[in-house]
């Protein structure tokens, strides 16, 4: 499908029932979902699509969390959707968060993992753990990245649970630049001076797992300063990609919130 500026977007859509929307986050694309799919597709039509600049979909320099927004509002018009369920990982948490602010009106349930509101401050120990949010913002990141067969994004990503899937996906012609172009478009330290406070006022899903390499459950659970209906759920055991580690686990959360 193609958005609204042009770029062509790989989506997979299945099932039929109210939509939903899935979206993930770096250094993945929609088949992330495929175990949260093959189940929610009896009751929903699922739309998973390859976010701008990562796998199938065209990769612009431009993957501003905006464009993204613009992107899923743009699908939802042409597959003839007025409101959508949105679930969001990584990334897609980030883009979940600005569409029900920036898109609320198109907004039905709404449901987040691993990343929360970005007006949580974060803690000492937040910074510390997102370190290479900052080291991704460099040029050089590409080269030091790929080294000694990937060691260094082969150690970073160690609790993925497909690696050689991810690899693969970066090593094609420009497609790690375009995924680190996401940091890069969207990580703006200046942006702490002017938080955003926004609110959500859709019903709320916050997931966080236990073995989350990167992210801190108190960003999660924060939250719920910024969202009047909120409901927090831990999963144990899992890492980040908890969509893989605990699949069962992550589709009965979700549809004890969406259906």
């Amino acid at each position: 499908m193609e958005s609204a500026d042009g770029v062509e977007l790989a989506v997979r859509v299945e099932g039929s029932g109210p939509p939903l929307l899935l979206l993930h986050g770096f250094p993945d694309r929609a088949d992330l979902w495929r175990h949260q799919i093959e189940d929610l597709k009896s009751d929903f039509t699922v739309i998973a699509p390859d976010l701008r600049g990562f796998g199938d979909s065209d990769k612009p320099d431009d993957v501003r969390v905006g464009k993204s927004v613009g992107d899923m509002v743009s699908l939802l018009d042409q597959l003839g959707f007025a409101k959508a369920h949105v679930v969001g990982h990584d990334w897609g948490a980030g883009v979940a968060w600005a569409f029900a602010f920036s898109a609320a009106e198109r907004l039905d349930r709404f449901a987040v993992l691993s990343v929360g509101h970005p007006g949580v401050p974060p803690t000492l120990a937040q910074r510390e753990k997102g370190w290479y949010r900052d080291f991704f913002l460099h040029a050089e990141a590409e080269e030091i990245v790929r080294r000694d067969d990937w060691k260094l994004l082969r150690e970073w990503a160690g609790t993925h649970p497909e690696p050689d899937r991810v690899l693969a996906d970066l090593e094609r012609p420009g497609a790690l630049t375009a995924a680190l172009n996401w940091y890069r478009c969207n990580h703006r330290p200046r942006n702490e001076l002017n938080p955003p406070r926004f609110t959500v006022n859709a019903p709320t899903l916050g997931v966080w797992s236990s073995g989350d390499a990167y992210l801190l459950e108190d960003q999660m659970t924060g939250s719920a300063d910024f969202v009047p209906d909120f409901r927090y759920e831990r999963i144990d055991g899992a890492g980040h990609w908890m969509q893989l580690d605990a699949p069962d686990r992550v589709t009965a959360l979700l549809r004890s919130h969406l259906c």
